[in-house]
């Protein structure tokens, strides 16, 4: 019997044919520029911060809180001018969800007192970064730009409940390192020589989750010494700083530097109660 002959063309077409389908079934890789290791990989974004919103500065502080460190207040006589005194001035601010201050000035017979609270509230912009992480940048910029003084190993100063700083240890030596900001003044007697290492400024290991004590004395010369302490802290992502300034009226007067810490260290202790810290 006769066998059949497939035409050359024919063959040819069926090999293609053949070659397509079995390219078609069996090709699995990717069509587009995707990076397969790329896949299921989850973006790490930090966590917010603990506060959204910051306390009413002009109402953070009670007429009890201010009396203590304003003492001219309980001194004007007329009411009105007297509630005016109690409720500040609050610090101009454009964004009162991010930052708020409020500041007071009462004059007495003995001297002009200035107290500032100012809180601000740390949104980081990056997503690798926390708010409290962004918050502590902040707070170790300004306690650098404090500059101070070395605290000799050992030292870590804590603070008593009823707000009095105490060492936890005494370094040796009791004058103040070189360049130190208030080495001018002696803050228990009100005496020129040498701070007390306990009134020293200094890091508080006990205020929110970083703190630190400022205390300088602009130098009297043919006027009253004028005495400034200054509290920073930091609670998750809300720094707050206080500015506690006095000038006597008469001459040579210098303010007591323990006096004004404590008063500045109980407010602080107060306002981080108050955010809960």
């Amino acid at each position: 019997m006769q066998r059949k002959a497939y035409l050359p063309g024919t063959a040819a077409l069926l090999a293609v044919l053949l070659a397509g389908c079995t390219s078609g079934s069996g090709d699995e890789s990717p069509t587009d520029d995707a990076n397969p290791g790329d896949a299921g990989t989850a973006t790490v974004t930090a966590q917010p911060g603990k506060y959204r919103s910051l306390p009413e500065p002009c109402g953070s502080i009670d007429h009890d809180g201010l009396d203590a460190l304003l003492p001219g207040i309980k001194q004007i006589t007329d009411p009105s001018q007297r509630d005016k005194a109690y409720q500040g001035q609050a610090t101009l601010t454009y964004d009162t969800n991010r930052k708020v201050g409020c500041g007071w000035k009462v004059e007495s017979a003995d001297a002009t007192d200035h107290l500032s609270v100012d809180f601000e509230r740390v949104v980081s912009y990056d997503n690798s970064v926390s708010d409290a992480d962004q918050a502590k940048t902040l707070y170790q910029e300004k306690e650098t730009a404090a500059d101070l003084p070395e605290q000799s190993s050992g030292s870590a100063t804590t603070q008593s409940p009823a707000g009095t700083p105490t060492p936890t240890a005494s370094p040796s030596g009791g004058a103040s390192p070189s360049g130190s900001p208030s080495a001018p003044a002696s803050g228990a007697s009100g005496s020129a020589g040498a701070t007390p290492d306990d009134l020293q400024p200094r890091v508080l290991t006990d205020l929110g989750d970083q703190g630190y004590l400022d205390d300088r004395l602009k130098p009297s010369g043919s006027t009253a010494g004028q005495r400034t302490v200054t509290v920073v802290f930091r609670t998750s992502n809300v720094v707050v700083t206080i500015q506690y300034e006095e000038q006597p009226t008469a001459t040579g007067t210098v303010p007591e530097s323990k006096e004004m810490q404590d008063r500045a260290l109980e407010l602080a202790s107060q306002l981080d109660d108050e955010l809960g810290g």
